[in-house]
């Protein structure tokens, strides 16, 4: 068989991936980012703030059906860096299939020192964020940036797409640096990624 039939094969279906996230929308709302998996050019966006050449493992929270995960691949992380932090145990189990060589944690994301406290052997070059955090309270969003910095090497980004007009945290954080992609239309809903770094 060519190889590019093979890895046509490969390919994550989109439709069944859409399923996938409509049925786990419709049973737990608040539980997910979307109803629909990232579009490509959403993925592709969030992929090009994780710096290729660093060493450090890539958290991934929320990572669904995994596409932001083969945006990451695609981009030049090597899978064995990845480390997938997802709730839903369905969701799971498709990631360990599609990404054999990636570090699955069945865990919650805004619990994330607890979820991390035994994976991690070195600092995270990045945190790639997928959840839906606009739908949670100021607070927990705090939480969960402060852990995630507790995690990342100094400088490194913590990633966040949004739907909203409005960042999904703050961007005037003591020490923190913030900054914005351009909206990304052909995402639908449209969105845009916010990147915060500690100085």
């Amino acid at each position: 068989m060519p190889l590019q039939s093979v890895r046509a094969l490969k390919k994550p279906p989109r439709l069944d991936d859409e399923v996938r996230f409509l049925r786990s929308w419709i049973e737990k709302p608040l539980h997910m980012g979307a109803v629909m998996p990232s579009g490509r050019f959403l993925a592709r966006t969030m992929a090009q703030y994780v710096d290729t050449k660093s060493t450090g493992p890539v958290v991934e929270l929320g990572p669904g059906t995994g596409a932001i995960t083969s945006a990451l691949i695609e981009h030049g992380i090597d899978q064995k860096r990845l480390v997938l932090v997802e709730y839903n145990p369905g969701f799971c189990a498709l990631l360990r299939d599609r990404y054999p060589h990636a570090r699955v944690v069945q865990g919650d994301a805004y619990g994330l020192r607890e979820s991390l406290r035994k994976v991690l052997s070195a600092p995270a070059s990045a945190v790639v964020s997928g959840l839906p955090l606009v739908t949670k309270p100021m607070l927990t969003r705090m939480k969960l940036i402060r852990e995630a910095f507790a995690a990342l090497a100094p400088g490194a980004p913590f990633i966040q797409f949004t739907y909203s007009v409005a960042p999904p945290i703050p961007k005037s954080l003591p020490g923190v640096s913030t900054e914005a992609s351009e909206r990304i239309w052909m995402n639908l809903p449209p969105a845009r990624v916010w990147v915060y770094r500690r100085r």
